[in-house]
């Protein structure tokens, strides 16, 4: 997606050699018209996947797959809680992903209620680098008998392998922008 990898460049900010800062218009303050373009374009390469619901990640990607729900029919929005609130006192699933950003492990659930066998789930997030988020919400829908319809992410960091990963365990990946390397400040793209 030309415009993303140009709203990168000029609004994002590389540090180091594996971190992209894109906090002005994607994960802290949100750029809503660019999100709906976002949402547009995981329609237009999802076109024709069937999609029941749309799973995300608290909190980055909510924003992300409730741009993308009108595109799959307005599909319900479940999104993986990062710890569970006094509040989800019933059944739930549950898988640990470690953040790179963060160096963290999160234990991710979600209630068992909102993820139904023979569903057909489209996980969605913000980042995609070594694939730990990803693959915990696949670990999740497949214990609640559910299929992965696919997962997408806006920036990938190609160099660290998560989609890679994710299409070895047979899964479907679509990025939006695919970062090949970040070398001294610079960003080159796939």
């Amino acid at each position: 997606m030309d415009a993303l990898k140009n709203k990168i460049l000029t609004e994002g900010k590389a540090i180091g050699t594996e971190i992209v800062k894109v906090d002005g218009f994607l994960n802290h303050q949100i750029d809503v018209k660019f999100l709906e373009e976002i949402g547009a374009e995981f329609g237009k390469r999802f076109a024709g996947t069937e999609v029941d619901k749309i799973l995300t990640v608290e909190a980055s990607g909510i924003a992300i797959a409730c741009a993308a729900a009108p595109n799959f029919n307005y599909a319900p929005v479940v999104f993986a809680k990062k710890a569970a609130p006094s509040t989800m006192n019933e059944g739930f699933y549950e898988a640990e992903a470690k953040s790179f950003t963060k160096g963290t492990v999160s234990k991710l659930k979600v209630a068992e209620k909102f993820i139904n066998e023979g569903e057909k789930i489209l996980i969605l997030d913000d980042f995609l680098a070594s694939g730990e988020a990803s693959v915990a919400l696949a670990q999740i829908v497949e214990m609640a008998g559910a299929e992965v319809a696919g997962v997408g992410a806006v920036i990938e960091k190609g160099f660290q392998g998560g989609s890679d990963r994710l299409r070895d365990m047979g899964y479907r990946v679509e990025s939006l922008a695919v970062i090949e390397k970040i070398d001294d400040g610079v960003i080159t793209f796939q």
